[in-house]
């Protein structure tokens, strides 16, 4: 007897509602809900396929614990029991930096990959943390907390009323936007285009997006800031800054000025191989239309100057008066947002307040870059313990990371590791313990990250459609045992951790004075919490204590956990609003312009002014039917067009005698695998292309069909030593290669 049930997909981005159809512990389909207020209908290929995900034979069903060197079946207590005697040791004898935390991408698509790690981090007191963000966007976080004082105040482009989009490294119809949630991103830019708008595209590459656009520019990659300076640079010059409403809100225009006048279309048309004419084209365009939003994503954060790109991406956007103003870029207020404090000055961002041990590279929102991590374990020297033991929840680095062959060794030379992971991959085979979450199919949703960074302002929630199986353990309940066998109350009740940030947040809560609930008792506000779990009453106090909340019944019509689950759909909060200058935490409690790590960090763009590349380079790519190293085993979302090949303009491959189908070894400074050669016009010439999170052929692993047709490791040509200084970032793109036919015997 079947059934349908609603689950919120947890497979990319756009968060898109769907209506599964379950036989009884199984998920046999998967459609949009059409009901849904955020997604309405849309579903895409890996929404589609989340049945088959969620049933994949090679997901692990118990935990493994290591004896004798090997991998066995165990019990969640000898797991757990596994994993205090083997973390307290190091904590005791090393301290708790000798304990590295790494955070992997789907950690933002789970509740409790939301909910947990923030108390482990704080239990364990570990500086050592490192996450899939110094691979991807960190350079936006970096660049918001400069400008706006919070790492998190991300603006979004305001895609349902925009007159004009500027993407740039953008491929939104093959990832499905990032950090920018919005399902039906290609309908929303058809729609763009249908009312009358324009829709320009920055790439290397023709993808589908820019394939769409009304402008393409195919810009060399790496040079992205420098063509975006060169666009504030006409602004000025053409007396075309106008920022309008945010005239109060601002300071520093004068100096950005100043900054940028160096960086003439002239001075930047050689080295970004883009006319001068089109960069003045492309910035009188951006002024002209009545309303505007600059975004650019992962091709402009993965550069040696990702934060500066994504500084004059919001640069461009207060300069054209687009910043926080409806069809331009706005600042969403996620339901479980805190309290919107008075506006006023905060404390600001500060970048650099501990530093890596070996290279000495700083922080950036409490994070060491990833592409550091194997020299923190395997290099002696520096100041302090090497990394002994490591934490890995939802992550992959051996494949994601540059130089995987040497994480590889470095995490098989350490005292232990847990890995909280649905599968034995390259990275968790490594582990002493390996802790297997259920399936999506048995586990609640709800999107506390972003939430903050869509497109309209909403809030939904889906209970698990399909109980725990047999022997099963809530993600939930494992990474609340692994707070507590990792800080040394192993064996204490799991909800303690939940009733813990429960009784920290309302006692602080209660004591601030723009609270709803200041003044008030907080054992009486915890009475009042409602859910059926910890994960459920921390929800309920979120959404209570919110934006849009209830204020514990301060007002009647207020969010709740229990009004929320009255609303199976969700609920429409409302499109984005202007918030200046609520959102603002400088210390100047305005828009900081021109901040002095971006100062600093300047000189260094200049000189790029004057680099030419003379060989090939590499840029990333990925496939709507793809997300990292996640999906490769599920074969309703590999073949086809999602393939692991060598993309190459055809004029580079006649001159390299490279032949479509054939393979090429591509070498860089990390090392060099070999991939099968695809002839296309859609790249630029000099730049080729490898897609990201293959290489699945490494021995030890349990990923049976992804192995059939493994790939290889585009992250291994990278030696790791390329970073953007500001935030750690990883460059992935941009990388000098060099080719090499590899003809196959007759």
């Amino acid at each position: 007897m079947s059934r349908t049930a609603l689950r919120i997909c947890p497979l990319c981005e756009a968060t898109c509602g769907l209506t599964l159809t379950v036989e009884g512990s199984r998920v046999t389909g998967a459609r949009g809900d059409r009901d849904d207020v955020f997604s309405q209908g849309f579903i895409c290929p890996k929404g589609a396929s989340l049945g088959a995900a969620d049933s994949d034979p090679d997901r692990l069903r118990t935990p493994l614990v290591r004896r004798e060197g090997e991998l066995h079946e165990a019990t969640w207590e000898e797991a757990f029991d596994a994993v205090a005697a083997g973390l307290r040791p190091v904590v005791e004898r090393y301290g708790p930096h000798a304990v590295g935390v790494v955070l992997g991408n789907p950690n933002v698509h789970t509740m409790a990959g939301a909910l947990y790690p923030t108390v482990l981090l704080a239990g364990l007191r570990t500086h050592s943390l490192f996450t899939a963000s110094t691979l991807d966007q960190i350079p936006k976080h970096v660049s918001s907390g400069l400008l706006y004082g919070d790492a998190n105040a991300i603006p979004v482009p305001d895609l349902d009323r925009t007159d004009h989009l500027l993407l740039i490294g953008a491929n939104p119809l093959e990832s499905n936007g990032s950090l920018c949630t919005a399902p039906d991103f290609p309908g929303k830019l058809k729609s763009l285009r249908a009312r009358g708008g324009t829709l320009t595209v920055i790439d290397p590459r023709r993808t589908r997006t820019a394939r769409l656009a009304d402008r393409h520019v195919a810009v060399r990659p790496g040079t992205d800031a420098l063509l975006l300076a060169a666009m504030a640079d006409v602004l000025f010059e053409e007396d075309l800054v106008d920022l309008g409403d945010l005239t109060p809100h601002v300071q520093g225009v004068e100096e950005v000025a100043a900054a940028v006048r160096d960086f003439t279309p002239e001075a930047a048309a050689g080295a970004c191989g883009v006319e001068a004419d089109t960069i003045r084209t492309l910035a009188r365009e951006l002024a002209a239309a009545p309303t505007a939003a600059v975004y650019g994503r992962i091709g402009s954060c993965t550069v040696p100057h990702g934060t500066l790109a994504s500084w004059l991406v919001d640069v461009l956007n207060v300069l054209t008066g687009n910043l926080d103003r409806p069809g331009g870029a706005l600042f969403p207020l996620s339901a479980t947002d805190r309290t919107p404090r008075p506006a006023g000055p905060g404390h600001g961002f500060a970048l650099g307040r501990w530093h890596s041990r070996v290279s000495r590279h700083p922080e950036a929102k409490g994070e060491l870059p990833i592409s550091a991590l194997a020299e923190e374990i395997d290099t002696a020297t520096g100041e302090g313990s090497p990394i002994r033991a490591v934490i890995a929840v939802a992550a992959n680095p051996v494949l994601s990371a540059p130089d995987g062959d040497r994480l590889d060794k470095a995490l098989g030379s350490l005292d232990f590791m847990v890995s909280v992971d649905p599968y034995l991959n390259e990275t968790s085979r490594h582990a002493h313990v390996l802790l297997p979450p259920p399936p999506p199919s048995q586990a609640p949703h709800f999107d506390f990250a972003f939430n903050t960074l869509a497109v309209r302002n909403q809030v939904r929630y889906t209970r698990a459609p399909v109980p725990l199986g047999p022997g099963r353990m809530a993600e939930t309940e494992i990474l609340a045992r692994l707070v507590l066998a990792a800080t040394g109350m192993h064996g204490a009740d799991p909800e303690a951790v939940d009733a813990m940030v429960v009784d920290q947040t309302l006692a602080r809560a209660v004591t601030e004075a723009n609270s709803p609930v200041h003044g008030r008792d907080p054992r009486e506000l915890a009475g009042l919490l409602t859910g059926d779990s910890g994960p459920e009453r921390r929800l309920d106090m979120m959404l209570r204590l919110g934006p849009y909340g209830d204020g514990f019944g301060t007002r009647s019509d207020g969010l709740s956990l229990e009004r929320l689950l009255a609303h199976p759909h969700g609920i429409d909060l409302g499109p984005l609003r202007s918030r200046l200058p609520r959102p603002l935490k400088t210390v100047s409690g305005k828009v900081e312009l021109l901040p002095q790590p971006i100062a600093d960090d300047l000189p260094r763009l200049k000189q790029a002014l004057g680099e030419r590349a003379d060989g090939l380079v590499l840029v990333g790519r990925r496939h709507l039917r793809s997300n990292n190293s996640w999906l490769h085993n599920v074969p309703a979302l590999t073949g086809g067009s999602n393939r692991c090949t060598l993309h190459i303009h055809p004029e580079d491959a006649d001159r390299l005698g490279l032949v479509d189908g054939e393979p090429v070894r591509v070498k860089g400074a990390g090392g060099a695998v070999t991939a099968p050669v695809e002839v296309t016009d859609g790249i630029r010439r000099g730049v080729v292309s490898l897609p990201h999170g293959w290489g699945h052929d490494r021995p030890g692993t349990r990923m049976s069909h992804a192995a059939l047709d493994p790939g290889v490791n585009v992250n291994q040509l990278l030696d790791g030593s390329l970073l953007d200084p500001l935030s750690g970032n990883a460059v992935l793109n941009g990388v000098p290669v060099e080719l090499a036919p590899l003809h196959t015997p007759g």
